[in-house]
């Protein structure tokens, strides 16, 4: 709230250079404030008396946007990149398919691994959990196990994230 659509009686005033100006009515600090060519603005409408403080609402609001951006550049965005195998899958193919989970993990995203069963494969889901197994310990150097294998539908997946 700024200028006339602060109706409260009293308010604690806080001056542009932050200096506590006192308690007294909003008429009053609304009349400092258009002295001094500034608005009131209610910082903390929550308090008792409410704190408002007399600055240049556009100057406020400009850093406010500001630091919000400043806040949401630092902030790093986590994806999940996902590696398919199938139970029927040969060595090699495996290794390749561990070196792209090397990469993204070094890159900072989380792994999904998820093994596909077709058809008859579904009868040996089992015997598959090893594939997810062994690809979890080849990483154990660099990942850990964040969400350990489950069965979803015709396919069982693990999550991988990077160790701290």
């Amino acid at each position: 709230m700024i200028n006339e659509q602060i109706r409260d009686r009293e308010v604690r005033l806080v001056s542009e250079d932050g200096e506590q100006l006192g308690i007294m009515s909003a008429r009053e600090a609304m009349k400092i404030a258009q002295e001094a060519e500034l608005d009131l603005v209610k910082i903390a409408p929550m308090a008792k008396p409410p704190v408002c403080k007399i600055i240049d609402y556009g100057k406020y609001k400009y850093e406010q946007a500001r630091k919000e951006k400043e806040a949401r550049k630092k902030q790093k965005t986590v994806e999940i990149k996902e590696v398919r195998l199938s139970p029927n899958i040969d060595t090699n193919d495996l290794n390749t398919k561990i070196n792209n989970a090397k990469k993204f993990i070094s890159k900072g995203n989380k792994v999904k691994v998820t093994l596909r069963f077709r058809g008859r494969e579904m009868a040996h889901v089992q015997q598959s959990r090893h594939i997810l197994d062994d690809f979890a310990e080849t990483l154990a150097d660099i990942a850990v196990v964040e969400k350990p294998a489950k069965m979803e539908g015709r396919a069982m997946s693990m999550v991988l994230t990077e160790k701290r």
